[in-house]
Parts: structure tokens; sequence; C-alpha cells
């Protein structure tokens, strides 16, 4: 028979998990009366646990938001699981300026694993690979993050000190739609509410973030992911491309997804299928123009470059390239095969 020291942890254990437990459910999970139960609620709050009381048809006990964690109790599977997250946030960039918060976390829970359970990760971490390189990610602060998260939840306005990327400070009063993690970065997507126009801010460019009095009502259309996304496609940069591309929807987001370009989708013809090939216009903006040949080659479609001409060089100097290996390798062939 358990101990009531055991089953004190056990009723930790099950108001951990979230909502509000009856009293016959907490005594028939423990295997006791309900008065007994009650006794144990009592215990948890000597040790400080904030154990909350809630009367009513559904009533019975829950854990208040406190000051202080309670003793966190994870099962094996679940402790697993939250060094597994630790781990992958770590790699994807996707934690906050407290860098040593994740390795004193995963430290901690490491310290209590069953030492079968520590071999097994260790074990799954010594094989595990990753397709990328780990890098150095310019994550956001802690503070700002919550601040604006908040302001997300509950439409209000939000003032931000931001540094662009050609080191121009401004103060901006936002109004946030949503916060999106993308290709290890956090960016928060809003109106601009002195230009009233929407725009995309690296959260690791905000240095200080005020909620101000007021709200404001929730757009209507794209959700924030597809905002950032298309705000990729759209930002200012050194080249404007465009091409016309005959292929399908589909085909052409194969290579060209919504964060590098914009499509123009033209009703299809009176008795066209939507979805068969027809001539699409593709716009785009870069930096730099050397990867574009080799992503129209993949696409295997008809292209006509619109503008600009340096883009039509670069593709016809790819042709060339690739013809000419193709002759090179043809010779190679023959001089390598023995005569009939």
């Amino acid at each position: 028979m358990p101990r009531p020291t055991a089953r004190v942890l056990t009723l930790l254990e099950l108001l951990q998990s979230g909502g509000t437990r009856t009293v016959a459910e907490l005594a028939d999970r423990l295997g006791v009366e309900g008065r007994t139960v009650r006794r144990y609620v009592d215990q948890l709050i000597d040790l400080d646990v904030p154990v909350e009381s809630v009367r009513g048809r559904y009533g019975g006990y829950r854990l208040a938001p406190g000051y202080r964690l309670p003793p966190l109790m994870l099962s094996d599977d679940e402790a697993l699981a939250v060094l597994l997250g630790l781990v992958a946030g770590r790699r994807a960039g996707l934690t906050t300026t407290q860098h040593t918060a994740s390795e004193t976390a995963s430290a901690k829970i490491r310290r209590v694993l069953p030492k079968h359970i520590a071999r097994r990760l260790d074990t799954l971490l010594a094989a595990l690979a990753f397709t990328d390189q780990p890098g150095e990610f310019d994550t956001p602060d802690a503070g700002v993050l919550l601040t604006i998260a908040d302001a997300v939840r509950h439409r209000r306005p939000v003032s931000v000190r931001y540094t662009d990327r050609d080191g121009r400070r401004s103060e901006r009063t936002l109004h946030a739609y949503g916060i999106v993690a993308h290709a290890g970065r956090w960016y928060v997507t809003g109106k601009d509410a002195r230009i009233g126009e929407d725009r995309t801010f690296r959260l690791d460019r905000i240095a200080d973030a005020r909620t101000l009095p007021g709200s404001f009502e929730a757009p209507v259309g794209p959700g924030p992911e597809q905002r950032v996304l298309s705000g990729f496609a759209t930002a200012e940069y050194q080249h404007e491309v465009t091409l016309r591309i005959h292929g399908t929807v589909d085909q052409i987001r194969a290579h060209l997804p919504v964060s590098v370009a914009s499509l123009e989708e033209h009703e299809p013809a009176a008795g066209q299928d939507p979805a068969a090939e027809r001539w699409l216009r593709v716009e785009l903006r870069a930096e730099r123009l050397d990867w574009l040949p080799p992503v129209l080659a993949s696409l295997d479609r008809p292209f006509v470059i619109e503008r600009p001409d340096e883009l039509r060089d670069l593709v016809i100097a790819l042709a060339d390239r690739l013809t000419s290996c193709a002759r090179r390798a043809c010779v190679q062939r023959c001089a390598d095969t023995p005569p009939g």
C-alpha cells in the first residue's frame, strides 16, 4: 500500500496536469476517502503549493498561479520530450537572449533522470543529425517577446524602439497581429500606426516594448504567418525581377515558394482546367541574382525574363556552361567507347 507521502506527491502530480479535479475523482485515483483527500490538500498548502478550492457543482481543487513554481513531477517520457524540445529549440535558434536558461533547465532535468532514461537520451543525441549547420542566431529579449505576445492576445497597441538593418533607430506604435518563428528568427507582424501600413519587424532588433492604452480590431484575411512570408517576397532589395513562367501553380511554388516570390494568378480561360499549365507572372526581389538561373533551370518549364537584363545575361552564361560541359562529356564518352 502506498505511503501517505507518496499519495501526497501523486495528488500534486494530478493537479499539475491541469484543470479542476473533483474530490470524488481524486479519491478514486488515490484509493482513499474524500476527507483524506482534503487532508492531503492541506499538507500541500502547508508546503506553500498554491492549491485553490473551487465551489459549485463542478467544483473541486486546482493549482493556482503563484509566484513560485511548485515541485514539478514529470514521467520518463515527459522529461525526455522536454529535453528534446530544449535541444531542438537551441538548434533552431528559437530561444531568447537568456542563452543559459535552456542549458540550466536541461541540466536540472538531466540531474534527476533515472540512469536508464539518461542513457537512452545520450544514445539518441549521439545518433541524431541535423540537415543544417548550427550557427549564431540573433535572439530576442525575453521581456520584449512576452510584452508583445500579451499585446497580441489582448489587441493592445505597443510602443517599440526599433533598429533597422541600416542601423537607423526609430520609435513606432505597432498594432501587432501575431508573432511568427521562421528560419531561426522571431518576427512580429502588424500595422505601423504612424504610416497606416502593415509591416514585419525582427524581434531581436526591438530594444524595448511598452503596452499602450486603447485597443484595435484584428484584421480579416491572411494569418500572421502568411503576412510574414508575403512580406519577405515584397521587401525592398537591390534587384526587382519579373518573370513569366508556363506551368501550374504547384510546379512554380515547388521552386519559388511564397516567402521568395509573389505569383499573379489570372482566371483561366473559358473551358480551361484551373489546374492546367498556363503562363503566370512571377515577381520577386533579391540582393543577388546568381542563385536564380539554377532555380529557373530546375523548373524545367518555359519562361520569359521581363526584367532585369542582368538576369538574362546570367541565364545565357549558365546555358553556355552547361552546353560546354555536355559537349565535353559527349567527347569523353566517345573516346572511352572501344570501336565496334
